[in-house]
């Protein structure tokens, strides 16, 4: 089963729009968390008295509901679609990371799997560098990705792995972690 795609997206289009839903989620806590806690401070406080633990109150409360309209409303929306597609990109690498003792075991045994797993999370992790404007870091790892390319090519598989399949995170965690 495919957990995830690697779509091509434009990097620029991309910051603007996380940015955008970013400042609406913001907006969104922010209405919530003063007005509930303006409100609970009008409907149960003391003039004059402490009303610290009803202001904390509907923050906490604005904060709650900000999650469940992010989760069940805004995640849905054509305008949150980078930030979902950027935080699916970021736990799918993640789930590989967690695994990547596993993943470089496999690599070394040559396992065709391992090694298109390993060729996604490259693939993945480059998208995501472009996507947050970080080539500085990019920079670091390009030579582990080139050799790993070269590797995969000599051994006549295919090189374009843009899709994350679930039964290669389970397949690599028969080989023992790599010293």
């Amino acid at each position: 089963m495919v957990v995830f795609e690697i779509q091509p997206i434009n990097p620029e289009n991309y910051r603007q729009q996380t940015r955008r839903s970013t400042l609406m989620v913001i907006a969104t806590f922010a209405v919530l968390a003063m007005g509930l806690a303006s409100l609970a401070v009008a409907l149960l406080g003391e003039a004059g008295g402490d009303n610290l633990r009803l202001n904390i109150a509907g923050v906490v409360a604005g904060l709650l509901i900000t999650i469940g309209l992010v989760r069940c409303l805004y995640w849905k929306q054509a305008w949150m679609s980078c930030a979902v597609y950027g935080w699916r990109l970021k736990r799918s690498l993640m789930s590989i990371t967690n695994v990547m003792h596993h993943v470089t075991a496999g690599v070394q045994a040559g396992d065709p799997d391992a090694m298109k797993l390993l060729r996604f999370y490259h693939l993945g992790l480059t998208q995501m560098h472009m996507l947050d404007g970080n080539s500085a870091s990019l920079g670091e790892v390009s030579g582990d990705i080139e050799r790993h390319l070269e590797l995969m090519q000599v051994q006549r598989l295919e090189t374009d792995q843009n899709q994350l399949h679930d039964d290669w995170l389970g397949a690599v965690k028969r080989f023992p972690a790599a010293r």
